[in-house]
């Protein structure tokens, strides 16, 4: 199902200004995901847990001292074939909507799914994304 790109841009606002690279193909996915250091890649979507928690957990753990490298997005509903092609890199688990995925080297080393955003506040979103780049990044802001 695609969305009306009217109604997805503020959500993708959300994202790239906090300076989130949208990938619009599944080139753009392989270039940014497959690069050397860290990249989250969030698999962003309409629905209210992205909306009320993913989203928000992201731009607080964002503001971490030590960050991935580069950040990504895909949107789930508008760029099916980047979407699809980002989720290949989420190996042996099911796609879901949102997701947050964080890869060092272009390998996965840490994954977000659907059902451990929606149980959880911002704040707790935040803080495991903080976790991961603590143990898994080494850009300092």
């Amino acid at each position: 199902m695609r969305y009306d790109p009217k109604m997805v841009q503020p959500m993708r606002e959300e994202l790239t200004t906090l300076g989130f690279q949208e990938l619009l193909s599944p080139e753009d996915v392989d270039t940014v995901l497959q690069s050397e250091g860290t990249v989250m890649v969030v698999v962003n979507s309409v629905c209210g847990c992205a909306a009320g928690k993913a989203r928000p957990g992201i731009r607080l753990a964002v503001q971490h001292d030590c960050v991935p490298d580069k950040l990504a997005t895909v949107f789930a509903g508008m760029e099916i074939e980047a979407t699809n092609q980002a989720r290949t890199y989420f190996a042996g688990y099911p796609p879901s909507s949102p997701q947050i995925g964080l890869l060092r080297d272009g390998k996965l080393v840490f994954l977000l799914e659907r059902h451990d955003i929606e149980g959880r506040e911002a704040n707790d979103i935040a803080e495991k994304l903080v976790e991961a780049f603590d143990e898994y990044c080494t850009k300092v802001a």
